[in-house]
């Protein structure tokens, strides 16, 4: 009688198969593959379709057409937290025009009260011996001293507004300052959307000649520019992807032993006439250069040189190159790029 267990089971089917190799494989298969891990293995294909990939980028269109629009409104706000700020400025400078007007009349007036003393009118009185001229004396005194509480009370209305103003402009800064916070926050995140959009697109393209084993298959070089397809579209790609602003330099005649001649490479110029770029632009020349490395194998890139290291695709590794004497000959201008 045979044992329903699940070791009576696997006793069983040993019997018809004495090695327990092709049973033993095929329960293993049967408990693998279970229900729960089949959609894995089903999404488990790295190389989306061109409908996948167009389905794709139609929805993060929509998004990045969304983030546009809020970095937009946000770009608005900013503009006018910027106009609320520049008016509170002014206004605080001309309060501050005013107030230092006045204090420094209101320190003169004090200067002069103390340097000449209270009038004691008492005595003044008894010690006069023309009574009209007294009277003449204590009606100018009383006019000055009127004039010095309307000074006074103008400098508390000065000192408000001023305060006022001084509250107003920090208020407008922070309010600025918030702004450009949200703006630079909703710019990052756009930005991130256009990069990931950008990446998505590049897996539309595939070099031209693309053997089934990863291979290319030779080329000649066509048209005006006198390079190879496959050169061309790399050079395409990083022209619309990357500013390129000071030239791409592609087919030479001079047999250097390199690609250039052969149509298969370009030098992507970060300046002119053999100078040092800028910051900014030697980190350009990393983005195109790791762009290169990221696409290398799917657009038939073979190395890059930049900096006066080379990449090869063989390797995948950069290496120090020997030094050729000169800014441009050490590719500190530009990144090099050659395909197969």
């Amino acid at each position: 009688m045979a044992d329903g267990s699940p070791a009576g089971r696997r006793r069983h089917l040993l019997r018809f198969h004495p090695t327990g190799r092709t049973t033993t494989a095929a329960l293993l298969s049967a408990t693998l593959l279970t229900p729960a891990l089949l959609p894995a293995l089903a999404t488990a294909d790295p190389k989306p379709t061109v409908k996948q990939l167009k389905k794709e980028l139609a929805a993060m269109q929509k998004e990045s057409d969304k983030l546009i629009a809020d970095y937009y409104s946000s770009r608005i706000a900013q503009q006018k937290a910027e106009r609320a700020e520049k008016a509170a400025k002014e206004k605080l400078a001309a309060a501050q025009e005013v107030f230092d007007r006045e204090s420094t009349e209101l320190r003169a007036m004090a200067v002069a009260q103390y340097k000449g003393g209270e009038p004691n009118q008492v005595a003044a009185i008894t010690a006069a011996a023309d009574p009209a001229a007294l009277l003449r004396r204590m009606a100018l005194s009383g006019h000055l001293v009127k004039l010095q509480e309307s000074r006074l009370s103008g400098y508390a209305q000065v000192r408000d507004t001023h305060q006022q103003a001084m509250d107003e402009a920090a208020a407008r800064a922070t309010e600025l300052a918030a702004t450009v916070k949200e703006l630079d926050k909703r710019k990052k995140k756009a930005e991130k959307l256009i990069e990931k959009i950008k990446d998505r697109i590049d897996l539309l393209y595939k070099a031209p000649g693309l053997r089934p084993d990863g291979t290319f298959v030779p080329q000649l070089p066509s048209g005006p520019d006198n390079i190879t397809s496959r050169m061309r579209l790399v050079k395409s790609l990083i022209g619309e992807r990357f500013d390129v602003p000071y030239g791409i330099g592609c087919y030479r005649a001079i047999q250097d032993g390199g690609e250039h001649p052969l149509g298969r490479a370009c030098d992507f110029m970060l300046s002119r006439g053999g100078a040092m770029p800028t910051a900014a632009e030697i980190e350009r020349g990393w983005e195109i250069s790791n762009w290169a490395i990221k696409n290398a194998k799917r657009l038939g890139i073979m190395y890059v040189i930049y900096r006066q290291r080379i990449w090869h695709v063989r390797t995948g590794a950069w290496r120090t190159m020997t030094d050729r004497g000169g800014t441009t000959a050490n590719h500190y201008d530009h990144p090099h790029i050659s395909v197969y």
